[in-house]
Order: structure tokens, then sequence, then C-alpha cells
């Protein structure tokens, strides 16, 4: 994937963090609970998320990737909180997301064990840098 805008040393819960705005477009798909994972789903070598539960089958991965007849949300980008993070560290989403919030800018968040992903849509990138950088007053 890709690696794009920078943003560096956020102090945010007393820890000095940083943000990366990943370049790729993608796609938060939603398949039937009881669907096979796809092939077409694990063809991205930089970024795919793919989760399970009772009720739905939810896939993270490149427009490139995704068939045309599949239901999904398009136009997302991913920001990329440096990790790794320590998993006594709280409140590292909610203080990402909440000046994103105070501004209506919906938000789609991944964990993994190393670190945060959030993800917004294409036409908020801008206003997003924006907010973050007036927010944690840095660059």
């Amino acid at each position: 994937m890709k690696k794009s805008w920078i943003m560096k040393e956020i102090v945010m819960l007393g820890k000095k963090l940083s943000l990366q705005l990943l370049d790729t477009k993608l796609a938060i798909c939603k398949l039937d609970k009881n669907s096979p994972f796809p092939m077409w789903a694990t063809r991205a070598h930089d970024f795919f998320s793919i989760t399970k539960t009772v009720d739905e089958l939810s896939i993270v991965c490149p427009e490139e990737t995704l068939p045309s007849d599949t239901k999904a949300e398009r136009n997302w980008r991913a920001f990329k909180v440096i990790g790794p993070l320590d998993f006594a560290l709280t409140g590292v989403l909610s203080n990402l997301i909440a000046p994103l919030a105070q501004h209506n800018i919906s938000i789609f968040a991944i964990s993994t064990y190393d670190t945060d992903y959030v993800l917004i849509k294409e036409e908020c990138v801008t206003k997003s840098i924006e907010i973050l950088k007036e927010f944690y007053a840095f660059l």
C-alpha cells in the first residue's frame, strides 16, 4: 500500500504518536454470514481485513480487488496510527475520532494487534487533515 501524508508527533494521552494517510482507495463490503472467505479479498498484498461474526462477513480491501457486483461502500481512505501501540494505552481511537465526529465526519475503525486504522470517505480527507492539524496544533 502506498503511503502519503504523515502527521508526526501528536501528543495524545501523554504519548507521542504519528498518523499516516495511506494512498489506496478502500471498499468496505458485507457478505452473507455463511459465505466462504472470497479469494479476491486476499489479493491485496498491503492491506485487507476480514471479520466474521454470527451476523455477517465484513471485508475491507482495496477497491481494485473488488468484483463489481459485490455489495460495498467504496471510496474510503485509511489513517494509520503508527505502531506498535501498547495494549495498556487507552483512548487512542476516541481521542483521534472525537474531533472528526465534532465536524460530522463518519469513520470506520479497524484495530489490529499493533495499531489502529481510521477509515474516512475520500471526499473528507482534506477536511479531516485540517481538523486534525488544528486540533493537535502542529505542522
